[in-house]
């Protein structure tokens, strides 16, 4: 029994660990966490009697306040989050290539917006709610900031 109550206390600790420090928020992993180390220390108290209960459940908590002390002091989610961050910009400079009524070949469908080839070139483009399919021949109507606005090419 006491493997039993040792193993559920500890991997009640490590899943709540998981879920602080981890998974944020209340999920199943936290849920299963308090159940195991509650179910543990319910054992300890059932098994052995009140004081070494007492004394199960003081040494389970100072057990988990020492590991979340410890994961967040080595910085163990900082293996796990993005520490950089997408520096590029949709259709940058476009201003001294693309000029209203330039020709091109839409690169994906356009439902309203996709991509688009001009001048050897890929952009990103929309219409004025048209939806044109990938290989479609269209013409830059007007240039807003960075949108390129675009219509089909009626032959």
């Amino acid at each position: 029994m006491t493997w039993i109550i040792a193993l559920l206390i500890i991997a009640g600790i490590a899943l709540l660990i998981v879920e602080v420090v981890f998974i944020p928020g209340t999920t199943v992993v936290g849920l299963l966490g308090l159940i195991f180390l509650v179910a543990g220390v319910s054992f300890s108290y059932s098994h052995y009697g009140p004081e070494t209960g007492f004394y199960i459940l003081l040494l389970s908590l100072l057990a988990f306040a020492f590991a979340l002390y410890w994961s967040f002091r080595k910085g163990a989610w900082k293996k796990f989050s993005l520490n950089q961050s997408i520096e590029s910009r949709v259709n940058e400079g476009i201003t001294q290539v693309l000029k209203a009524g330039m020709e091109g070949v839409a690169v994906s469908a356009l439902r309203p917006a996709g991509s688009a080839e001009f001048e050897g070139k890929i952009f990103e483009v929309t219409t004025h709610g048209d939806y044109l399919a990938a290989g479609s021949r269209i013409r830059i109507v007007e240039i807003q900031g960075s949108t390129i606005i675009v219509e089909p090419v009626t032959a």
